[in-house]
């Protein structure tokens, strides 16, 4: 008998970390409705949209494990799906074809995914597996690190002038919640001595490049619905789907993760997103 109780012990503390770890539930809460809504609901309720953002916490599985329930359930409606990634540049598009197309390798493609992005390749392994099993395009968004080094360490004019041309004018203009966000992400990466400006013109160019890459491909592909992988500071109102408002007419809807303290369930709000994926 004390064994028994010893291993239901266990059973149930196993229960509640699993829970605290931050783990997917299938609610969402629609933002502007204050209502939480199932699966099938938000399913229903986006698959009229041609941009549609998932965002993501990139170390945080049961994030991308809802961005690839988003996608199969959208192609399962009949959406001519197409996925667009943060963590892949622009000049690796031909990679990405050939990954779909089925001409490389798990471990060719491997590869490149390192080239391109430095978390490990199981955080994502199931949607692009899925990709290449359903022929679903995969499209580049992101822009040379050079050039976002060069922002970093020099500011948006140090640019030369063909960068500059294709980039169009880019300024640090954000709002109060979005300048909030690129100091405390300037903290996590330990960058307090480095200039504030340079980091916000990074990632300024950084949405827009995204941005313009989204629209670029929508309007190429008539009939294409785009689902954008990007981290939730990108995904979220104010990052990427503020930069393609300026450039096109293109509406869009936008899904991120509750995070632990924000956005939670208790802070988000319509300026931050229209759907938030709860944890449990």
């Amino acid at each position: 008998m004390p064994k028994k109780k010893t291993l239901l012990n266990l059973l149930i503390s196993a229960a509640a970390l699993f829970a605290l770890s931050g783990c997917m539930s299938n609610s969402i809460l629609n933002v502007a409705e204050r209502r939480v809504v199932e699966f099938p609901e938000l399913v229903d309720g986006i698959k009229g949209y041609r941009l549609i953002f998932v965002g993501e916490m990139h170390d945080k599985k049961w994030t991308h494990t809802a961005q690839l329930k988003v996608i199969s359930a959208l192609k399962e409606a009949g959406v001519n799906v197409s996925i667009g990634v943060e963590m892949f540049r622009k000049e690796s598009q031909k990679d990405l074809d050939g990954w779909v197309a089925g001409t490389m390798s798990e471990e060719e493609f491997g590869a490149v995914y390192r080239k391109n992005w430095g978390l490990p390749w199981r955080q994502y392994r199931e949607i692009f597996l899925y990709a290449r099993d359903k022929k679903v395009p995969v499209v580049a968004l992101n822009i040379s690190r050079k050039i976002i080094h060069q922002v970093f360490t020099k500011g948006f004019h140090a640019l030369g002038p063909e960068d500059l041309k294709e980039l169009g004018d880019i300024e640090c203009s954000v709002d109060k919640p979005y300048e909030e966000f690129i100091r405390e992400a300037m903290e996590e990466h330990d960058l307090k001595d480095a200039s504030f400006q340079n980091f916000c013109e990074a990632q300024m160019v950084w949405d827009s490049t995204m941005a313009r890459n989204s629209v670029e491909y929508l309007k190429d592909n008539n009939g294409a619905t785009l689902v954008v992988l990007a981290g939730s500071g990108h995904s979220w109102k104010r990052g990427i789907p503020a930069q393609v408002g300026k450039r096109s007419d293109i509406k869009f809807v936008v899904i991120i993760p509750e995070a632990e303290d924000k956005p939670s369930r208790e802070n988000v709000t319509a300026m931050d997103a229209d759907y938030l994926w709860l944890r449990w």
